[in-house]
């Protein structure tokens, strides 16, 4: 189910532009994919759907490659404003399928986004958290080697993949700590919104101010301080590798999401790097065909050798 009504509308970081190809667009004047040029394609389908819970979208599908095994994993969550209505884990279907082929196993998680019961504060982290997990319980059923794994997210599903690498420092006070979270050590943000704090005070992100506030919750007595255990950068250092994939041209995440979290990521001496692919939006980053995909396949085979 995908709805696109809303979208329409180291220890130093370094930062990295990708060249521009004598095939790329004139950078003045880039033509952009849209949503319906990647989702009117004909859609692959995963080799297995397992649940880890009871409710209709906690649910991870797996892409397994041919052959014996075992194979990298990556593991991935799809974007949409954290809100179901405009996206789900199919989105990110055309790019686990290039993975696939090239011999990479994709964990493609879904979540309940903050329009549907139980989502927000804490269900929405919680359902990441909890099928993050539920591969290290599944990997040996299907041939998955942990010790070979890259997270990736898009848009929202940046922010979460990059929350996950982080929620092993959550205090045992919040409710969304964990004893034995699944250890990410790279994680690749495509077009990402790592920090909540900035995209609640910037209303020209695609997503708007209002849902950040639906993702987090109000602050309560047990929980004041609204941002401490959902931000990314309130868990910086990370501890991992961390490479953002971005395009200036993105006119739903501003570049600037980008580079300001890379400079807090830099203050906290974490390994970070931006990569910068020219003539670039937002689909760019999760159709198999372009350059930064390209770029971010390049980054996933590096980590995984």
């Amino acid at each position: 189910m995908i709805r696109f009504a809303i979208l329409a509308l180291a220890t130093l970081t370094s930062t990295v532009t990708v060249p521009a190809t004598a095939q790329d667009p004139a950078p003045t004047a880039p033509k952009l994919l849209t949503w319906p040029d990647l989702t009117n394609r004909s859609k692959p389908t995963p080799d297995a759907t397992i649940a880890y819970g009871a409710d209709a979208m906690q649910k991870v599908d797996v892409w397994v490659p041919q052959g014996k095994g075992p194979f990298p994993v990556v593991l991935m969550v799809h974007g949409g404003c954290w809100t179901t209505s405009i996206a789900d884990r199919s989105l990110m279907n055309w790019i686990a399928d290039d993975l696939r082929k090239d011999d990479v196993a994709v964990w493609n998680i879904d979540y309940r986004g903050v329009d549907l019961p139980g989502g927000g504060y804490p269900g929405t982290f919680a359902d990441a958290a909890k099928a993050a997990d539920a591969l290290t319980a599944n990997a040996k059923a299907y041939k998955l080697d942990t010790r070979r794994l890259v997270a990736i997210g898009h848009s929202a599903g940046g922010h979460l993949a990059l929350w996950l690498a982080g929620r092993r420092k959550l205090p045992a006070t919040s409710v969304l700590h964990t004893a034995h979270p699944l250890r990410i050590r790279h994680v690749i943000s495509l077009g990402g919104l790592p920090d909540l704090e900035a995209t609640a005070a910037s209303p020209e992100n695609g997503c708007g101010t209002e849902v950040v506030a639906k993702l987090v919750g109000a602050p309560t007595p047990q929980h004041p301080d609204i941002y401490a255990d959902t931000s990314v950068p309130r868990l910086l250092p990370l501890r991992a590798i961390q490479d953002l994939v971005n395009g200036r041209e993105d006119r739903i995440i501003p570049f600037a999401m980008a580079t300001d979290y890379v400079a807090k990521a830099r203050a906290a001496r974490d390994h970070a790097s931006l990569h910068t692919v020219p003539a670039t939006g937002h689909v760019e980053l999760i159709a198999p065909e372009s350059a930064a995909w390209v770029e971010t396949k390049r980054l996933i085979k590096a980590a995984v050798k």
